[in-house]
């Protein structure tokens, strides 16, 4: 192999702040430029000053010009290459990384010389214990969620029957491959090796993404290869092609790196970052490398220590669990929209916001009729999103998925009847939240078990919205004065409301749920807060002046709903969702009816609850989720976030920032202008809300 550049070695590892560059790249590639900037790194072209280093694309054909120009002028080399969980789709198809590995010591697949993965494997102690359960949860995350460096793959999609012997290929040419001193006929003779070591097993060899997209050869094809060897080009999950693996073989793929995460102990025949730490069968093992390390101190230095990763929502650099949070909001939305959807029982001025969140893949189809919404699905191989309150009976598809769409639980700062588009929508595809009546998939959620380190984000983020004072709507208003007492807060619905004609038991107004919490406290201080809609005359659910006599001894009109929770020692509701804001805020709930929050056992439950949430099919009893279950389930599993500022799918912890600042576009003139006039025909809310 041809050693390394001759160029002068960094001192300590410090990168220069200001880095020359020779490649037309580091000029219009905006991603990498602000990344850089943002790491304290000044982007010039042209010839550096003693003080100044030499930035190149690892060890891409253009890089030579760069490092001559570093070597003539005694400067360091500064080698960028993108982070192990990069994006979406490959760069060649047109994504941004998420994150870089900027490296003054050279790349991290070259064992020639060291790398900063490299560096930190070899000198950084890897024991603290910190530093180690953020690794295992990351490591749990992404196998859990599917993801990895590229995620163009279908998991959908069954891998070949277990028990084969998995053969990675990589791209010919690929900069990963010749530093490796590899070649074809490496390629050949780790498929010769792995026949030899299993000459029972079937043996398939997995395709690079870029290959099976045609931007890029591979060093296998179907017609040349011998018998009991396969090629799966399909867009296979990796992590399910490991898990039906017996044994793996890679050169220097991060599929290799993946395969130690999942537990294989790989064959590699190159000098890739991950060789040489007592987790893999090295062919050509390097000597330098003799420390012994576990899976996660390899992944605590390759994702944790290494990278520089960004956050395109909040426009910073951010942590690796920040950057994991948004390669997974964008992964789930790529999943579930890559085939585009048909949209039946979409109101007008919703379908900007539904385009712009459900439409970044295939443009949606908007459709009245549900027939022809039907037959365009089923004609065009696209899945159905109806409005969970406009679905018709029996609506179902052969060719793709039907889901009822319907706002989240940290919608807006205003009312969807002011028509505030939400920051937050909810896809089901088995049922709907507000409906008991059948299995939703988020009761699946709640009893899914949690992944290492969600329960923990599931905290932080209660914490974050009970300290911010979050709601769904972010109302404000003033707190009236209350009397001293047991104070019980009833919130009002709209009676006509889905969640209530679904959701709710015997008490079905907002009369007789008064009359039923004052029946149950004769001696509590009942405060009674109307519906927002209702207050507005959009809605029914109006209680008259003199029914309120005797049942609320206070009336909080246009309160803000989150200062009347912590008001308040506790909450009797039908169906409400600040029964579930006030479960986050630690306050006791009944439930008259069954949201969705009812029937776990975090909640005093009156109402109907349904028998599938207290007992399993056997008849053993259901398992009781903690409330950071609940809430990793419906604020984060279930919605989907989409952030008005850099218009990208975005996690909950972005849309938090965005409702807590109000750094959200306001409606336009156009809806502003429609908000108005359904206000003055209130009366006649059956004809606009249709």
């Amino acid at each position: 192999m041809a050693p390394l550049p001759d160029a002068k070695p960094p001192a300590a590892g410090v990168i220069p702040r200001r880095l020359c560059f020779f490649n037309g790249g580091f000029l219009w590639n905006h991603r990498l430029r602000r990344i850089l900037a943002l790491a304290g790194h000044d982007l010039v072209p042209g010839w550096p000053r003693a003080e100044d280093g030499v930035v190149v694309w690892g060890q891409s054909p253009y890089a030579a010009r760069g490092e001559a120009v570093a070597a003539r002028c005694g400067v360091p080399v500064v080698r960028i290459e993108d982070a192990l969980l990069r994006s979406v789709r490959p760069g060649r198809a047109g994504d941004a990384p998420l994150g870089l590995l900027i490296d003054p010591f050279g790349v991290h697949f070259d064992g020639r010389g060291l790398s900063v993965i490299e560096h930190h494997l070899m000198t950084n102690p890897l024991d603290d214990s910190n530093l180690l359960a953020r690794a295992k949860a990351g490591m749990a995350r992404i196998r859990a969620n599917d993801l990895s460096k590229y995620n163009i793959h279908r998991p959908e999609l069954a891998p070949p029957e277990p028990g084969y012997v998995l053969v990675v290929d990589q791209t010919l040419g690929d900069a990963s491959v010749t530093a490796s001193g590899a070649d074809a006929a490496r390629f050949a003779e780790m498929l010769l090796t792995a026949q030899e070591d299993h000459p029972q097993a079937r043996i398939v060899i997995k395709t690079h993404p870029e290959t099976a997209m045609g931007l890029r050869k591979g060093h296998f094809t179907a017609p040349a290869l011998p018998e009991r060897v396969t090629l799966c080009a399909d867009a296979v999950s990796p992590w399910a092609l490991l898990e039906g693996a017996i044994a793996v073989y890679t050169v220097s793929s991060q599929l290799g790196f993946e395969a130690i995460l999942a537990g294989h102990r790989p064959h590699v025949f190159g000098q890739p970052f991950y060789a040489g730490w007592g987790l893999s069968v090295d062919h050509f093992p390097l000597p330098r490398r003799n420390r012994r390390l576990t899976r996660a101190q390899l992944f605590a230095a390759a994702m944790i220590l290494a990278p520089t990763w960004y956050d395109p929502c909040r426009d910073r650099l951010c942590s690796f669990e920040e950057a994991l949070d948004q390669l997974d909001a964008e992964v789930r939305s790529f999943r579930e929209d890559r085939d585009g959807h048909v949209a039946l029982g979409m109101r007008m001025w919703k379908r900007g916001r539904l385009q712009a969140v459900f439409g970044r893949e295939t443009p949606l189809r908007f459709v009245t009729s549900p027939q022809k919404a039907v037959d365009l699905a089923q004609k065009s191989g696209r899945g159905l999103l109806v409005w969970a309150g406009k679905a018709p009976a029996g609506l179902s598809l052969t060719s793709g998925p039907v889901r009822r769409v319907e706002d989240g639980f940290l919608r807006s700062r205003g009312l969807g009847a002011a028509l505030v588009p939400p920051l937050s929508l909810v896809t089901d595809d088995l049922g709907i939240y507000y409906d008991p009546a059948q299995e939703s998939r988020l009761e699946r959620l709640i009893l899914s078990p949690l992944p290492e380190g969600a329960s923990l984000r599931a905290a932080r983020l209660r914490e974050r919205l009970v300290a911010l004072g979050l709601s769904k709507y972010n109302l404000t208003g003033a707190l009236p004065d209350v009397p001293q007492g047991w104070r019980i807060l009833v919130p009002g619905q709209v009676e006509d409301d889905a969640s209530v004609l679904a959701g709710g038991g015997t008490v079905r107004s907002n009369l007789a749920l008064l009359q039923a919490v004052r029946a149950a406290h004769p001696e509590a201080v009942i405060i009674y807060k109307p519906h927002p809609d209702v207050e507005a005359g959009l809605r029914p659910g109006a209680v008259a002046p003199g029914e309120l006599a005797g049942l609320a001894d206070v009336v909080a009109h246009h309160a803000d709903p989150v200062a009347l929770i912590l008001a308040c020692d506790a909450v009797w509701t039908m169906t409400s969702l600040l029964g579930f804001e006030a479960l986050i805020r630690g306050k006791p709930v009944t439930c008259l009816g069954a949201p969705f929050y009812a029937g776990w056992g975090l909640t005093h439950d009156l109402g109907p609850v349904p028998e599938r949430r207290l007992r399993r099919p056997d008849g053993q009893p259901q398992p009781r989720p903690t409330l950071e279950a609940l809430i990793h389930a419906a604020l984060i599993a279930y919605p989907r976030y989409y952030d008005p500022i850099s218009r990208r799918p975005c996690p909950p912890e972005v849309a938090i920032e965005r409702l807590a600042q109000g750094d959200i576009p306001h409606p336009g003139l156009g809806n502003r202008l429609l908000a108005k006039l359904q206000g003055r025909f209130a009366s006649h809310a059956r004809f606009w809300r249709q």
